[in-house]
């Protein structure tokens, strides 16, 4: 579906998924403005940050959609990136002010230290974030000259690859989990190799199974790329999919209670994990949660599915 200037004469916006690539010297919020424009309406967000310095993939849901952000927000993410040895800047990036400098690793160095940085590692988040800390982000905080403590916190690096070395330039190939800086590896790289750095360009290659090379370029005119919500969104957030009948959707379109239908869907039982998404035939109608059952009389805890949200009833 294509949205074109002109769109905001529709009373409701239209809801799906838009792979935005997002061009550099833009922050996230701007890509989002040319989208809201051409919807006629607010109802539009993206369910990852990238910093303005840097361009790349980002998840754009529109109308009702939005409401399923918390599915797309910890996905893992690929990206290319750009370190530049020798200099470490406040902000971590291009745009802050240099506050180290250091002698260049060799690139052995730098290969033999990426080994650990492979895997779960914990990684304090840069200053310069949107984490919040006592209910102001760190990034204004770090501006009005104080120094938030961040806290380090856990993350997976499932691939770490450095693809080249012209110094003081490495580039590296990260796959990662979701809530990584890629501007924190730079650093802690760079001080575990004996040196300073910050992160000079960024590409966000892919997030989940969705590929930059399918995105829009933001800050465009001839309209907007609308994908519906669909079993491809699914596949390739790797959530199963299952099909229910049209007795059983008009059920949980009326908030029946959930148990009493999966019990009857046979293809359900072949589901494993703690999410899936319900379809009756191509229409999108619910995903759903396997939480833990409060009111369970057992001493050990149990679970039971619950409606995370009917995207059907809106």
């Amino acid at each position: 579906m294509i949205l074109s200037p002109g769109g905001g004469s529709q009373i409701t916006p239209p809801s799906g998924l838009i792979l935005l690539h997002k061009c550099p010297g833009y922050t996230s919020f701007d890509s989002l403005r040319d989208i809201k424009r051409l919807l006629g309406s607010g109802k539009a967000g993206h369910t990852g940050t990238l910093d303005k310095f840097a361009e790349g993939l980002l998840l754009v849901l529109t109308g009702r959609a939005l409401k399923l952000s918390k599915w797309f927000t910890h996905c893992d993410k690929q990206y290319e990136g750009t370190i530049c040895f020798g200099i470490e800047t406040d902000t971590l990036d291009p745009e802050g002010a240099v506050i180290a400098n250091a002698a260049l690793p060799s690139r052995d160095t730098i290969e033999q230290t990426l080994s650990q940085f492979r895997g779960k590692i914990e990684q304090a988040p840069p200053a310069y974030s949107a984490i919040h800390i006592d209910g102001e982000r760190a990034s204004t905080l770090a501006r009005r000259g104080k120094a938030p403590e961040m806290q380090k916190r856990p993350v997976y690096i499932y691939r770490l690859e450095l693809r080249s070395w012209e110094p003081p330039f490495a580039k590296i190939f990260v796959h990662c989990s979701g809530g990584t800086y890629i501007r924190s590896l730079a650093r802690d790289i760079a001080l575990a190799a004996g040196s300073r750095a910050y992160l000079s360009a960024l590409v966000r290659t892919q997030v989940a199974g969705f590929k930059l090379e399918d995105a829009m370029v933001g800050n465009r005119e001839q309209g907007t790329d609308l994908r519906p919500i669909d079993r491809k969104v699914f596949n390739a957030l790797n959530i199963p999919c299952v099909d229910i009948s049209l007795e059983n959707s008009k059920k949980i379109i009326q908030g029946k209670p959930l148990m009493q239908i999966l019990d009857k869907t046979p293809a359900f039982s072949g589901v494993s994990g703690n999410i899936a998404a319900l379809f009756e035939g191509d229409a999108f109608i619910a995903v759903i949660e396997k939480q833990i059952d409060q009111n369970s009389p057992f001493p050990n805890p149990c679970f039971k599915w619950n409606y995370g949200y009917v995207y059907a009833r809106d």
